[in-house]
């Protein structure tokens, strides 16, 4: 089952209430490019095979490969921007599970999909929502999957 909800300037807000089990989103694409790669590493995570192209040449993966938290940024982003932007987040509470599964290589156009594992409401006006996601290459073969718990806002009580 593909999610119901379209993320558009006209969509209404998500609750828990309307998440149900197994509804599965896609979400969307992103573009790595070379610069980003270099970038990000540099910063984050500067390891020869992320940042020094001749390096990365020689090395096990034959050439620069992003760091496996710039995959997770991109996870995120392709998240918050696809569905939690009209999602009632309150704030994460748990990644776990996290497999990298793939090198991402500059120039990858990575794709994902999340599915909705849990929703248990908790009687505080929020619910714990499990989600599992995937980021698949080009080739539509997995590089990331991760499962994630969030709290997100129930449907406020009308009078």
């Amino acid at each position: 089952m593909i999610g119901r909800f379209v993320v558009d300037s006209k969509c209404d807000v998500v609750y828990a209430d309307d998440l149900g089990v197994g509804e599965r989103f896609e979400l969307g694409s992103y573009t790595v490019t070379e610069e980003e790669v270099l970038e990000f590493a540099g910063q984050w995570d500067p390891q020869s095979f992320h940042i020094d192209r001749e390096s990365a040449d020689e090395g096990y993966f034959g050439g620069l490969i992003a760091s496996g938290i710039h995959t997770i940024a991109v996870c995120q982003r392709l998240s918050a921007t696809t569905l939690y932007a009209r999602w009632s987040v309150i704030a994460g509470s748990r990644m776990r599970d996290v497999n990298f599964l793939r090198p991402v290589r500059p120039g990858d156009v990575l794709t994902g999909n999340l599915l909705i594992e849990d929703v248990k409401q908790d009687g505080r006006g929020r619910a714990l929502v499990t989600v599992a996601t995937e980021i698949l290459n080009g080739s539509g073969k997995q590089v990331l999957t991760s499962v994630t718990e969030m709290y997100v806002r129930c449907r406020p009580e009308t009078d």
